[in-house]
């Protein structure tokens, strides 16, 4: 407290116990820890939260301008928090300092894999099969993400008893759009059926401690993909690979929100500009396919050799 008066440290612990505990999930949590101690807190976190105004929090939005991932994140939590100050009291209704500052436009990075491309990254995980992974689930990990299109999460916190076999599915119940059902091909139920399963541990994907999952996959991709000689593929650009796939064989793209669990259809339609390609693709086939019986040149050539 500042002179009797709450600070924004003392609203954003507030927050965190409040709102955030109850209502959002664990993922959601930490990432808002993470937002408050690396850059809210830093800026504003002395000040009474009844002086805070637009100008500061325009000057720390601004200052995170070449990283708008992180910028329009940071504004969406201090404008949660101002409107929750609101509701508590702490601050006159209906005066959100963050209420017109504009969020940056984000120009979504696009890298899908190839044929090629995927047949490099199959490589590596073959010889890091047959030379002995240093942490074999790992290999497991990233086929069952390029098979499946689901967030490297969804796969590091699996569980065995979201594996349905005879349904052929996953049943994740708790996914950044909740529950969800997630298909398994033959080769998917493949990749899960070479794990060994770990006496008292639920998790498909250990970790190193007992009873625990792998906390992430990241450090492991890293190496695999610059051997690969990929090292500008993240391993979210193995979903982003997978909903390509998928529209270049020709599933429409609310098909393709449903298998990668999106609730959002504006989510999904980043990846018109690819079905307008597919569409393209389509065309010049039925063309070329049609131009023979139209075009004169041809026509003519025909009817000297009859």
């Amino acid at each position: 407290m500042t002179g009797g008066e709450p600070t924004v440290a003392d609203l954003a612990e507030r927050y965190l116990q409040i709102y955030v505990a109850v209502q959002c999930k664990a993922s959601s949590m930490r990432r808002y820890r993470q937002l408050l101690h690396h850059h809210i807190l830093p800026a504003l976190g002395e000040m009474p939260v009844g002086s805070v105004e637009r100008k500061h929090v325009a000057a720390l939005h601004y200052a995170l301008r070449d990283r708008p991932g992180t910028a329009n994140p940071v504004l969406w939590v201090l404008s949660k928090m101002f409107s929750l100050a609101d509701d508590w009291g702490l601050r006159p209704a209906g005066c959100n300092p963050c209420r017109t500052v504009r969020r940056y436009r984000i120009h979504y990075r696009e890298r899908f894999l190839n044929r090629d491309e995927y047949r490099r990254i199959g490589r590596m995980l073959c010889e890091a099969d047959a030379k002995g992974s240093p942490w074999p689930p790992a290999v497991a990990a990233i086929r069952l993400l390029m098979l499946t299109g689901c967030r490297s999460e969804e796969i590091a916190t699996l569980r065995w008893d979201d594996v349905d076999r005879s349904a052929g599915e996953l049943r994740l119940r708790d996914t950044k759009t909740g529950a969800r059902m997630v298909p398994l091909t033959p080769t998917a139920l493949g990749v899960l059926d070479e794990i060994k399963r770990i006496a008292g541990n639920p998790w498909v994907f250990v970790g190193r401690k007992p009873a625990s999952h792998v906390s992430s996959l990241s450090n492991y991709w890293h190496s695999l993909r610059v051997r690969a000689d990929l090292a500008d593929v993240r391993l979210h650009d193995l979903r982003h690979s997978f909903a390509s796939r998928a529209l270049a064989l020709g599933e429409s793209l609310s098909m393709i929100g449903k298998l990668l669990g999106r609730s959002n259809v504006e989510t999904t339609a980043r990846y018109a500009h690819l079905a307008r390609d597919t569409e393209k693709l389509s065309a010049a086939r039925v063309a070329d396919s049609i131009e023979a019986n139209i075009l004169p040149e041809v026509l003519r050539l025909e009817e000297a050799a009859a």
